[in-house]
C-alpha cells in the first residue's frame, strides 16, 4: 500500500527542514543547526505530525514565530515557513533589513503570487541581501493531517470558511469567490503532496459543486503547463498510488445535519465533544488538590494541562473508535498489567542505583553490566507506558464526568432511536424538562435532531409546547429558527437523510469494571454497543465507489481533469469501482463521520478512505454557528 497522506506530509516537512534535500540516511553525521521561523498556519501544519524531539534531531535548535519579537542570530540559516500574506511578506523584508541571518530559506505554505515574490526581491536588494536569501520554494502544503486517513483545511482563521460562513443568508458573490478559492487552494495542495490526480464526484446546486468546478480548473491548468505541471516526472514517481486514481468525493454538510449535532458514543469523538481537543492535544483544567476548599475560601487554582494523543501512542491508536465502556475497562486492564509490572520498576531502579546508596550503585557496576545494560533498556519503557496509562486514565475520567453530569449515554441512545426511527421508550418533553439531564445545549441538540429527522414536521401546537419546554430549560431557541428554514428549503430539493438502522444495543452493565477497585467507576451508566450503519457520508461515498446506482448518487457530477476537454457530464467513464478514495465535506466534519468512514473502510478489504473537512467542529462549536444563523 502506498504511503498515507500524513507520511507524505512528513517528508515533504523534513526534506524542507533539510534545506529542501532528502534527509540522509546516515545519522553519524551532526545535522546542520538552524533556526525555523514560522507563522501561526505554519505552526498548526507541523505540531500535528513533528514533536520538538524529532525537530531537535533534524537540526532545528529554536523555532519561533514569525511575527514574535526576534533577535539577530547572526551564523544560523533561516528556514521561514509561512503563507505568502501581506503581513508575513513584509516582516520578512523587515527580517532582511535588519540582517537577522546568515542565510534564508523561504519556504511558502501555498504558492506565492508573482508580486509578492518581486517585493521580496527588491527588499533584498534594497538590505543588499540578495546573496543571502538562498532559496524560494513554494510548497504546496497548506493543509493540515490529524490521522492517517484524516485532513483538515486549516485551523487558523477557520470561521472564513465555516458553515456559516457558506451559508450566510447576506453573503455577496464575491465574498463566495473567495471561500470557494481558499478551499481549492487547500485541496489542490492536498493532491500535489499525494501526487494523484483523481476524478471528482460532487451533487449539484451547493457549494460542494462550486469548489468541485474550480478544482477541476486548478488541476486542468496546471497538467496543461507542461513546464510548469505538479503532477509529472519526480512528484508522481515518488507519489504513485497504485495504477488507479483516487476517487475524490465532496459532499455539502446540507446533506446531513443531525450528525454534527449527535451526542457519541466513541472514544475519540467523545473527547472532541465534551473537551478542548484540536490538532490532536487535548487540553483540560486540573484542580491542584483534591480536598474540598473550606467555605468561604477562595476557589483553588486551576491548573491547565495538554496532553498529546499521538500516532505512536498505541492504546490511542487501538481504541479511539471504540465505545467508551470498552475504552474504559481496557484502561483499567492496562492499569492492572502496569500495576504488576510496578515493581519490576522498582527492582530496575535499585539495579541501577537510581535510589538508596551511591557506593552500592558503584560496587554494582562491575558484576552487574548485564543486568543494568537490560534495565537500561526497559526502564524508559516502562514509565512510557506508565505516562500514556495515566494520560488515558485521565481524559477518560474526565469523559465519564460528562457522561455521568449530563446522562450523555440516555441522548445517545435516544437520538440513534430518532435517527433510525425505531420506538421511542419516552417522550421528547419529558427528557427536555428533567432537569438532571444535559446541559441547556445538550437538549437543544437532541430536539433539533428530531426535528431534522422527523418525516413531517410537529404541528404548530406541538411545536409551541416543545418550546415552551425548551424556553424553560434555559435553551437559546435561534438554532431552531434556522433549521427550520433550512428544513423548508430542503424539503423542496430533495429527500431527507436516511441514517440507516443504527440501533444501539444494551450490554447490561459492566462486568468488570464495577470492581470497587477501578478508577472508573461507571455505574449508571449504560454499556450500549454499537451496530455498524453507515451515515449519509457514508453511504454517498459507497455508492460512487463502488458504482452502484442509486437515485440519491445518480446525478452526481462527474470531472476528470486529465480529459481534453471538460465534458459536463455526470457519466463514468469507467464502471470499475475505485480501490482509493478520498471524502471532503464543504462546510466542515466531524469525528463521528470520520469514525464511520474507518468502520466502513474496516469491512471492505483492500479499500483505501481518507476523510478530509473544511473545518473540524464539535456540536458545540457547530450549534453557535446555527444559533448566528438563526438570529439574522
Amino acid at each position: 500500500m502506498a504511503a498515507s497522506v500524513r507520511e507524505k506530509q512528513t517528508v515533504a516537512l523534513k526534506r524542507m527542514l533539510n534545506f529542501n534535500a532528502p534527509p540522509l540516511k546516515n545519522t553519524a553525521t551532526e545535522p546542520v543547526w538552524k533556526v525555523l521561523i514560522y507563522d501561526r498556519f505554519g505552526q498548526d501544519i507541523i505540531s500535528p505530525l513533528l514533536s520538538v524531539k524529532e525537530l531537535r534531531d533534524m537540526g532545528i535548535t529554536l523555532h519561533l514565530l514569525l511575527h514574535s519579537d526576534r533577535d539577530p542570530i547572526p551564523d544560523v540559516p533561516a528556514i521561514y515557513f509561512v503563507m505568502p500574506t501581506e503581513e508575513n511578506i513584509d516582516r520578512i523584508c523587515q527580517d532582511l533589513r535588519n540582517q537577522l541571518h546568515e542565510s534564508y530559506f523561504l519556504n511558502f505554505i501555498s504558492a506565492i503570487s508573482r508580486s509578492k515574490l518581486e517585493d521580496v526581491a527588491s527588499a533584498a536588494l534594497a538590505a543588499n541581501a540578495v546573496a543571502q536569501v538562498t532559496k524560494v520554494y513554494d510548497q504546496y502544503l497548506n493543509f493540515i493531517t490529524l490521522e492517517d486517513d484524516m485532513f483538515t483545511l486549516c485551523h487558523q482563521n477557520k470561521e472564513l470558511i465555516s458553515y456559516h460562513a457558506i451559508n450566510r443568508a447576506d453573503i455577496q458573490d464575491t465574498d463566495m469567490e473567495a471561500i470557494m478559492d481558499t478551499i481549492v487552494d487547500s485541496l489542490f495542495c492536498f493532491f500535489v503532496t499525494l501526487g494523484a490526480v483523481p476524478i471528482i464526484r460532487c451533487p449539484r446546486g451547493n457549494a460542494a459543486e462550486m469548489v468541485a468546478v474550480k478544482l477541476d480548473k486548478k488541476l486542468r491548468e496546471n497538467l496543461r503547463d507542461a513546464r510548469n505541471s505538479l503532477f509529472t516526472g519526480d512528484n508522481m514517481a515518488a507519489g504513485q498510488f497504485s495504477f488507479q486514481r483516487p476517487l475524490f468525493v465532496l459532499a455539502d454538510r446540507n446533506v446531513d445535519m443531525a450528525t454534527p449535532l449527535h451526542h457519541t458514543w466513541t472514544y475519540q469523538a467523545l473527547i472532541h465533544d465534551v473537551l478542548d481537543y484540536q490538532l490532536n492535544r487535548v487540553v483540560m483544567e486540573e484542580l491542584l488538590g483534591a480536598e474540598p476548599s473550606p467555605a468561604g475560601a477562595r476557589p483553588k487554582k486551576k491548573n491547565r494541562k495538554a496532553y498529546d494523543l499521538t500516532a505512536g501512542d498505541r492504546f490511542w491508536q487501538k481504541h479511539k473508535g471504540s465505545p467508551f465502556p470498552e475504552v474504559a475497562e481496557s484502561v483499567q486492564e492496562e492499569l492492572d498489567t502496569y500495576r504488576a509490572q510496578e515493581d519490576e520498576v522498582k527492582r530496575l531502579k535499585c539495579i541501577m542505583g537510581l535510589e538508596g546508596e551511591d557506593e552500592g550503585a558503584i560496587s554494582m557496576l562491575s558484576d552487574n553490566t548485564a543486568k543494568l545494560t537490560s534495565a537500561m533498556s526497559s526502564l524508559p519503557e516502562l514509565l512510557e507506558k506508565k505516562r500514556l496509562i495515566d494520560l488515558h486514565t485521565n481524559v477518560a475520567t474526565a469523559v465519564l464526568d460528562h457522561i455521568k453530569s449530563r446522562k450523555l449515554d440516555v441522548y445517545f441512545e435516544y437520538e440513534e432511536k430518532l435517527m433510525s426511527k425505531s420506538t421511542l421508550d419516552k417522550s421528547l418533553l419529558d427528557i427536555i424538562s428533567d432537569p438532571d439531564a444535559g446541559t441547556p445545549e445538550d437538549k437543544m441538540r437532541l430536539f433539533l435532531i428530531y426535528y431534522i429527522t422527523a418525516q413531517q414536521a410537529p404541528s404548530e401546537s406541538d411545536l409551541e409546547q416543545y418550546r415552551t419546554a425548551l424556553l424553560d430549560a434555559g435553551c437559546d431557541l435561534s438554532p431552531l429558527n434556522y433549521i427550520k428554514q433550512w428544513k423548508a428549503f430542503t424539503k423542496m430539493a430533495a429527500t431527507p437523510a436516511n441514517y440507516g438502522n443504527s440501533g444501539v444495543k444494551p450490554m447490561g452493565l459492566f462486568s468488570r469494571v464495577m470492581n470497587s477497585g477501578s478508577q472508573l467507576v461507571m455505574e449508571g451508566v449504560k454499556n450500549l454497543v454499537l451496530k455498524q450503519h453507515n451515515l449519509p457520508v457514508t453511504r454517498i461515498l459507497d455508492n460512487l465507489m463502488e458504482m452502484k446506482s442509486n437515485p440519491e448518487t445518480d446525478d452526481y457530477r462527474y470531472f476528470d481533469p486529465k480529459m481534453l476537454r471538460g465534458s459536463e457530464s455526470s457519466i463514468p467513464r469507467s464502471k470499475n469501482p475505485f480501490q482509493e478514495a478520498i471524502v471532503f465535506v464543504v462546510g466542515g466534519g466531524n469525528y463521528i463521520e470520520y469514525q464511520n468512514l474507518v468502520d466502513y473502510a474496516k469491512v471492505k478489504p483492500g479499500k483505501k478512505v481518507v476523510y478530509g473537512c473544511s473545518e473540524l467542529s464539535n456540536a458545540a462549536q457547530f450549534t453557535k454557528q446555527l444559533s448566528q444563523l438563526g438570529q439574522k
